[in-house]
């Protein structure tokens, strides 16, 4: 069973797929130029107070809350 969720929401250790990036073209072309594009997996590090770390392809990726609001994910496994 899979669940569809802002990114924002999803706990540490959770391996999501990127199903959709909403905002406006600055927005979107940030998230895009930084790999997170709809159908690719990513690790969430860490995602509480202060930015979401993201693990991708061994880099990690640190964006603000209001850019993981606009990152619609499924999560696929969590450890």
């Amino acid at each position: 069973m899979s669940k569809r969720t802002a990114l924002a929401y999803v706990p540490p250790g959770s391996i999501v797929k990127v199903i959709d990036v909403s905002g406006g073209y600055g927005s979107i072309r940030r998230l895009y130029e930084m790999g997170i594009v709809p159908g690719s997996e990513v690790k969430v590090v860490f995602n509480s107070a202060g930015p979401t770390v993201l693990e991708k392809n061994g880099t990690r990726i640190a964006i603000g809350k209001g850019l993981a609001m606009k990152v619609i994910v499924e999560v696929l496994s969590h450890e």
